[in-house]
């Protein structure tokens, strides 16, 4: 931890990531914060990584944040898992998709259905947003919405230390971070913020991960587990970028990459 907490904070590149020297040796410092933080763990080695669990947070009956311009956050969710199915299937692992159909609102059956399938590895897909407080009014097609300013962007990982075996969860979140970073997307600094979000400890501060012990999902998974946020929808910029195709590509491209970098071969 102490290493990744020294990597500069231009290691988190803006956007789309301009091209440079100072993104390329940004990228490469959040990679090498990765590697350091996972050769320091003690982790069990991946023993059914081909079959990758892809949970569809939320439900049609609690569909999570609303976003910017009024979209439901399971809309963004099923769409970006099966972008990541597609992805995943393509390289060569073998996907197993849960929650698409919108009707799972059982939080424990949905890590019980990975282990049946004997999954590797969960991986709970969600869009982020924050407290209602600092969310602003605005008017989008004549309808009033909420909209949240760029403090709240970017995206973050959980991992769970009640979690079986979370340290080969934070081994893989901290390797999709570090993925994600390298690909031109920001890592969210507002969780761990007491303030704006809920002081969520740094798991792997240089790669956007946190510990969020609690989570349903993740601590009853079988097999190492993490929560995903790939971005606020209820910022209105991140919004339009995260329902782009080509974004939803980049971010299953990372995550299907990390996996790989975190023993999950195919």
């Amino acid at each position: 931890m102490t290493m990744c907490r020294r990597v500069r904070r231009d290691a988190v590149a803006e956007g789309a990531g301009p091209p440079g020297a100072r993104v390329r040796r940004a990228r490469r410092a959040g990679i090498a914060a990765g590697a350091v933080l996972v050769a320091g763990l003690a982790v069990a080695t991946p023993s059914s990584g081909h079959v990758i669990a892809i949970d569809v947070g939320h439900s049609i009956a609690s569909q999570g944040a609303i976003s910017a311009r009024g979209v439901a956050e399971f809309e963004f969710n099923r769409a970006l898992a099966l972008v990541v199915e597609q992805t995943l299937a393509a390289a060569g692992y073998r996907p197993f998709l849960i929650g698409a159909d919108g009707r799972t609102e059982d939080l424990v059956s949905r890590p019980r259905r990975a282990g049946e399938a004997r999954a590797g590895l969960f991986v709970s897909v969600h869009h982020d947003s924050a407290k209602a407080r600092f969310q602003r009014d605005w008017i989008h097609d004549g309808r009033p919405r909420k909209y949240l300013d760029d403090r709240f962007r970017g995206f973050s990982i959980f991992v769970s230390r009640n979690n079986v075996q979370w340290p080969l969860a934070l081994r893989c979140a901290s390797a999709i971070g570090a993925r994600m970073i390298a690909g031109g997307f920001r890592a969210s600094r507002y969780h761990a913020d007491p303030v704006l979000g809920s002081g969520r400890e740094f798991a792997d501060e240089a790669n956007g991960v946190h510990f969020y012990d609690n989570l349903a999902v993740l601590r009853h998974a079988p097999m190492p587990a993490l929560l995903f946020e790939a971005g606020v929808i209820v910022n209105r910029d991140e919004e339009l970028a995260l329902g782009r195709a080509e974004t939803r590509a980049g971010i299953a491209r990372a995550l299907g990459e990390g996996m790989g970098d975190c023993g999950f071969r195919t």
